[in-house]
């Protein structure tokens, strides 16, 4: 560690839930909560395929004991295999939500679903409403998602993630990353997603 992210790096820890430390996971991302971090990530599901997890962490090297908060269990979720994945979290107006990925990604139909929190335990699934799908396959797009947000020092949201020119999907090389901003509905909190561009337009940019 150092005093800058351009110090010297030395490996300190896996970073695994204390009641699935052998179990595989990807994706994982950090969420914050009245002042309290979580890892959230996809991992195995109960049943088939991938679900969205989360654990309280203790320090930035240290998980308790994970906790389910998505199945994949809408038919928007389970087109070519039952996948939840890429978990990112968005925060706007003091509400906080949970984007993630749905359905396998060499599929057309890989979307986005959105996870909002309702207040609670965050590790329980009853805390937590799940509306979807989202960003869509449009205007020569295919399967966009795997996505990221940021905002400009202006205050506009933006979407980041990546689609493919394949009608029947991809999910290797031939995909590409787009960039597109985010609107909000007359109630200040609810996210309205954009339609994914064609590669021609021109997107405009905020401060």
């Amino acid at each position: 560690g150092g005093s800058t992210p351009y110090d010297t790096y030395t490996y300190r820890a896996q970073l695994a839930p204390t009641n699935a430390p052998n179990d595989w996971a990807i994706d994982g991302t950090i969420l914050t909560i009245s002042g309290t971090n979580y890892f959230v990530f996809s991992g195995k599901d109960t049943t088939a395929g991938q679900a969205i997890w989360i654990a309280p962490l203790t320090n930035a090297y240290t998980a308790g004991a994970r906790s389910l908060i998505s199945h994949p269990l809408e038919s928007w979720e389970r087109n070519g295999w039952y996948v939840n994945e890429g978990p990112q979290p968005l925060y706007h107006n003091g509400t906080i939500y949970l984007s993630y990925s749905a359905s396998l990604c060499s599929t057309p139909n890989y979307s986005l679903g959105l996870l909002k929190y309702n207040g609670g335990d965050p590790t329980s699934i009853n805390s937590w409403t799940k509306t979807g799908p989202y960003l869509t396959s449009a205007n020569g797009n295919y399967g966009p998602g795997h996505n990221g947000f940021f905002t400009t020092p202006g205050g506009v949201t933006y979407i980041v993630f990546h689609a493919t020119p394949d009608s029947a999907g991809d999910c290797g090389g031939n995909r590409y990353t787009m960039i597109q901003p985010m609107s909000w509905k007359s109630d200040g909190v609810t996210p309205v997603f954009p339609v994914p561009a064609a590669l021609s337009a021109s997107i405009p940019a905020y401060p």
